[in-house]
């Protein structure tokens, strides 16, 4: 019995270094002999000392801040800007043994696509096309990180900062944008009372008694008007005849 207690005694210390407890969301690589051979699912699991080893990889979405980067866009402005990447895992065997780090590798092509992404834009397009700038963004690396089992779940820039002096020319150019529009909606809207106008002359040349009426209207508002002084129009016909007598 004394002979048996030391085998006993290893056993039972080989079978609790053996025992892994893997957690819900993490997945375990089991390497045998330094071979992959498997990856094992939550829950308890035995993993034998000295001839196996596991890395566990966590499932859940992580949360990656890209630093500020210097930007020019299409219309060469400079700008600040910076995003942040949500992804997770989802082949734990690829992310641990197609890449040294798939953290650090994720985070670098979201830097460097961000900039590629933004340079090929105008600065409007920056401030107002964001959305459709994240998925961009969003695609292109889910594609390019797809082979190291990594889903890029969303991508959202947060800040595009400009020099105070672009905020100046900025502004000059929204001003003058602005002023330009007023004058085409001035120039729009004399174009079309002269239309009228032309229009309502039209009218009038081909109803004489029209145009009594309309000078008999226009006598009435000048009673009505509390100036002291009228003046009275003469219309053109009569004061054709006049000067034809004159001249006469």
């Amino acid at each position: 019995m004394t002979f048996f207690a030391p085998i006993l005694v290893a056993i039972l210390v080989l079978v609790f270094a053996s025992v892994r407890i893997i957690k819900e969301y993490d997945r375990g690589i089991v390497y045998t002999f330094g071979k992959y051979s498997g990856t094992r699912n939550p829950g308890l699991q035995l993993v034998i000392p000295g001839i196996q080893q596991m890395v566990q990889v966590d499932m859940r979405i992580r949360t990656e801040d890209i630093p500020t980067q210097d930007v020019i866009s299409k219309d060469n402005v400079s700008v600040k800007v910076n995003a942040v990447v949500y992804y997770r895992i989802v082949e734990p065997s690829h992310a641990i043994n197609r890449v040294e780090d798939f953290r650090n590798a994720t985070s670098q092509l979201a830097q460097t696509t961000l900039r590629s992404v933004l340079g090929k834009h105008d600065l409007d397009d920056m401030l107002s096309k964001r959305d459709q700038l994240n998925k961009d963004v969003q695609d292109i690396l889910d594609s390019r990180t797809d082979g190291w089992g990594v889903k890029v779940a969303n991508v959202e820039i947060k800040h595009v900062d400009i020099d105070p002096t672009m905020v100046r020319a900025i502004a000059k150019q929204a001003e003058a944008e602005r002023e330009r529009r007023a004058k085409v909606i001035n120039a729009e809207g004399e174009l079309q009372a002269a239309q009228k106008l032309d229009e309502a002359a039209a009218i009038l040349a081909k109803r004489p008694e029209t145009m009594q009426l309309r000078y008999l209207g226009t006598l009435g508002e000048f009673t009505n008007s509390k100036a002291s002084t009228i003046v009275l129009p003469m219309p053109m016909d009569l004061l054709a005849a006049a000067l034809g007598k004159k001249a006469a």
